[in-house]
This record gives C-alpha cells, structure tokens and sequence, in this order.
C-alpha cells in the first residue's frame, strides 16, 4: 500500500488555538456569596444548608434499596449531589440527584424567587 489508495485527512488550522478569554456560561451568577446556577432544587438546598430533612431517594435497580429515607442536616448540595450529615449515628451521606424524590422540611424553607429572573 503506498498510500494511493485512502487520501490522508487534513484538519482546518485553527487562527487562534489558545483562548485569551475565557467567558463564564450565561445561566450562571452570584448571590449572598452562593453561585447559582439553573438547578434550581440545588439553590434551595443551598440557601436551606443546616436545616435538618428527609431525603427521599428510590434505587430503580434495586431490589434491596428501591426506595429508601435519609435523614440529616443539609451539609453541601450541588447540581448533581447532596450531602447530608446524621448526628444521631454519626454518618455522612452523598446522594446523587438523579435519585433524589423529594425533600421533607420540618420547618419553613428558605427560598428566594429574586434569583430566578436574573437568568435568561
């Protein structure tokens, strides 16, 4: 084979391959020292950091865990996780959002609308 028989790929060069600038995404800002993004259930855990819940999660592939009641204080919470703290057994929970059900406050939620409309 001498090369005849498939062409060789050629690629455009780029003008500039490295960035000067580098522009945040446009649904991102910041408020009360938060960045909020457009997930909006991980804002409201956010703004609710401390207060004690119940997390309902269901495990769809799963016999023994289908669904299942975390308790706990809201440690940390972000677009695709949730941590939360039980001081009653001293264990510490990572909960992906994506099986995340619902949320169960035993007092009034923090939540701030205002953000919301910063977002196009």
């Amino acid at each position: 084979m001498n090369g005849s028989f498939f062409n060789t790929p050629t690629f455009p060069q780029a003008v500039n391959p490295t960035p000067t600038e580098v522009t945040p995404p446009g649904n991102v800002s910041v408020e009360q020292g938060f960045v909020f993004e457009q997930s909006l259930i991980e804002n409201i855990l956010r703004l609710n950091k401390g207060k004690r819940v119940r997390a309902y999660v269901s495990y769809p592939d799963s016999n023994e865990w289908r669904d299942k009641v975390y308790t706990g204080v809201i440690e940390q919470s972000g677009r695709d996780h949730l941590i939360l703290a039980d001081p009653a057994n001293k264990k510490w929970y990572l909960i992906r959002m994506i099986y995340l059900n619902y949320v169960e406050f035993d007092e009034p939620i923090a939540y701030n609308p205002d953000y919301s409309d910063t977002f196009d």
